[in-house]
């Protein structure tokens, strides 16, 4: 089989969050966020589990910088936690927060690592929340107000700055299905919620830009919806509806393009968006220098008068059916196909012209394998052919996007570590690194070796 080069310059690395792996939930300041409240809530996360200890990222990271430098990784996306820098979501700044990622920034730097920042993944102060959350527009002010702080303390030499990650999932899983936090169920509560969010990144990409930062960017998780019947018109409607709520309602707003007219119909079906005032899309279309893609499954509909539709889309009930996934799947129970993959990049390119794209997560849940026992008493090799698989198509079908001209400018693996994974607890493992949790151990799985060698070779 021939090599497969990526472009020269291709950035690999890998991405955590905040919540996920920091722990050290009470320490220096840090204040509650709507995840500590909404993992105490019984019945909300598997396990009862909470991200109080996670990965302890938070004492140990110089230790998980030195593993990173050691797979080769050339930069590393992690989140800043919002209530470590302003306990409260505003007011004066909690310098010991800001300290831990002035720690973290020059331990990536001293290793040759690229830090990529994340202003924002899911762990809003919850005080913010006890004021309305994303569905009050003062939270919007309040986050371009804190992306100003922390990029007072760390632009001098942090290069590449992201808002938002996934507002999908903070607008729909957190105030329209109430899987995630803050666990609202309320389809008005959803689409403000969107749009809060999306104001919050034009503000705070203005505020960025003003403030002198040299890459702007926001990452999604776009969706490749495809019909049950590309012949049926039904489905085709279907696709459309889905296409609308997940990918457009973001991505044509952030472009200039304004929200679809088509998109707002349907939100006016269930709420008055008065929430939206005039001058709010041209904020909302802040110049971007780059676009985060996260995608792990596609996504299949058919239009169906008795569809069930989905918590997660408002308003698709009784004309939505979302097929149950087939073939090879992930822990998580989603769909393994890679081309899903290169038809999303593709599309994002033709439709979106001159934005520059660059996947910011990627990566499958499995029950990895440990073999004996090493010898200091850890769990062997940690093997997940599994994922070995998964990360191999997908990258194979990145490099075809390449190939037919998609601007792709770099790979960051989902995740480094194994670690608390939302609403699911500690029970699903999406880790390169495997992590004991009582022991806080580490150990490399085969895929974090296998990464090694593609970052070594710059392809597959």
């Amino acid at each position: 089989m021939s090599e497969l080069r990526f472009p020269d310059g291709f950035v690999w690395g890998a991405a955590t969050a905040a919540y996920q792996i920091e722990g050290s939930a009470r320490d220096d300041g840090r204040g509650p966020s709507i995840w500590d409240t909404f993992s105490r809530t019984p019945g909300k996360v598997q396990a009862g589990h909470t991200g109080d200890v996670a990965c302890d990222h938070y004492h140990r990271y110089a230790d998980d910088v030195a593993l990173m430098a050691e797979l080769g990784l050339k930069a590393y996306r992690f989140s800043i936690a919002w209530p470590r820098i302003q306990p409260d979501g505003t007011g004066p700044v909690e310098p010991r927060g800001l300290d831990f990622y002035d720690r973290l920034t020059d331990a990536l730097l001293d290793r040759g690592i690229d830090p990529i920042v994340t202003l924002y993944h899911w762990d809003l102060p919850q005080a913010l929340e006890d004021r309305g959350g994303w569905t009050n527009r003062e939270t919007a002010e309040h986050f371009a107000a804190y992306a100003t702080a922390v990029y007072g303390r760390l632009g001098d030499r942090i290069r590449t700055w992201t808002t938002l990650n996934e507002p999908w999932c903070s607008a729909y899983l957190g105030y329209g299905n109430g899987v995630h936090a803050p666990g609202v169920r309320d389809a008005g509560a959803a689409f403000a919620a969107v749009h809060h969010l999306l104001l919050g990144h034009g503000l705070a990409a203005r505020a960025l830009r003003a403030a002198g930062a040299e890459v702007v960017g926001i990452t999604l998780n776009p969706a490749d919806v495809q019909p049950a019947n590309p012949a049926s018109a039904a489905d085709a409607a279907a696709v459309r509806l889905v296409d609308g709520l997940q990918n457009r309602i973001f991505l044509d707003p952030l472009t200039g393009a304004g929200y679809p007219a088509d998109v707002l119909e349907h939100v006016s079906r269930m709420v008055e968006p008065t929430f939206i005032r005039d001058g709010d899309e041209k904020l909302i279309a802040a110049p971007i220098d780059l676009l985060g893609i996260n995608y792990y499954s596609p996504t299949y509909v058919a239009g169906r008068p008795d569809g069930a539709g989905g918590g997660a889309y408002p308003g698709t009930e009784g004309a939505v059916e979302f097929l149950p996934s087939t073939g090879s799947l992930t822990e998580m129970g989603w769909t393994i196909e890679p081309a899903g993959l290169t038809r999303l990049l593709e599309r994002l390119a033709a439709d979106y012209p001159g934005l520059p794209l660059m996947i910011t997560e990627n990566g499958g849940a499995f029950p990895d394998r440990a073999g004996e026992a090493g010898p200091d008493g850890g769990p062997g090799q940690v093997v997940d052919a599994d994922r070995i698989a998964y990360l191999d198509g997908h990258l194979r079908a990145a490099h075809e996007a390449v190939a037919r001209g998609v601007d792709l400018r770099g790979y960051l693996v989902w995740s480094f570590l194994d670690n608390f994974e939302w609403a699911e607890g500690y029970l699903k493992r999406f880790g390169i690194v495997h992590v004991d949790y009582l022991t806080q151990r580490r150990t490399p799985k085969s895929s974090a070796r296998w990464y090694q060698e593609v970052i070594s070779r710059n392809g597959l």
